[in-house]
């Protein structure tokens, strides 16, 4: 299915765009409306749960949502009454949804985890058990960094920068995208020759031809 080319603006320029998903244009910012209300609503509701308990916000968000819910019910019975119409239901469109999740679906998704719980469990024992030297190195490094991150900031506070940055670097990536490319190679081929040159002076760790071939 070919799908039709999405239309927003940047500075005077009218760019095309292939069309996304539903999450892509809310992180692309192509409705800046809904993407702002998602955003502020997510953001709320992370930094509510900095302050007070998961249970409380998830009570106070239902509390909230089922108080709105009736008083709109209620709202509409009346306006019904009074006008003397048969509307129905004011949430019949969503109670008639099929919410339920396909047997296929669900197997699909099963399959995909598993497919990658498996490769991450077998990069984790290649990497502990030292198949390749270097590799296991800058694992030890990305641990240690990451024990700095621990210390600095906690699992909430990382969620929150995480969903920002979802909302943020998209588009930053998308506006800048020839200049960040190009800075993103040069790290990338730097990063390359460090590690060629690490393998070589270093060959603890690395196969053999005759292990291969085994």
């Amino acid at each position: 299915m070919v799908r039709k080319n999405a239309r927003y603006t940047n500075g005077n320029h009218k760019i095309d765009l292939p069309e996304r998903g539903p999450m892509e244009s809310l992180i692309y910012w192509r409705d800046p409306k809904k993407s702002g209300a998602v955003f502020a609503a997510g953001l709320a509701v992370l930094l509510a749960m900095v302050c007070f308990s998961v249970i409380s916000v998830f009570a106070y968000l239902s509390l909230t949502l089922l108080a709105a819910t009736i008083v709109f019910t209620i709202y509409k019975n009346v306006l019904q009454a009074v006008q003397k119409t048969s509307d129905g239901h004011p949430f019949k469109n969503y109670l008639e949804y099929d919410l339920t999740l396909s047997q296929d679906k669900v197997q699909q998704a099963v399959t995909v985890g598993v497919t990658h719980v498996n490769s991450v469990i077998v990069e984790l024992r290649r990497l502990f058990l030292v198949e390749d030297l270097v590799d296991s190195i800058k694992f030890a490094l990305l641990l240690w960094c990451l024990t700095y991150v621990g210390s600095w900031f906690n699992g909430m506070s990382i969620v929150i920068i995480s969903f920002v940055a979802l909302f943020t670097l998209p588009k930053v990536y998308e506006n800048n995208k020839q200049s960040i490319d190009g800075y993103l190679d040069l790290v990338r081929s730097k990063v390359i020759e460090i590690t060629e040159k690490a393998k070589a002076a270093v060959p603890i760790g690395k196969k053999t031809e005759s292990d291969k071939d085994k």
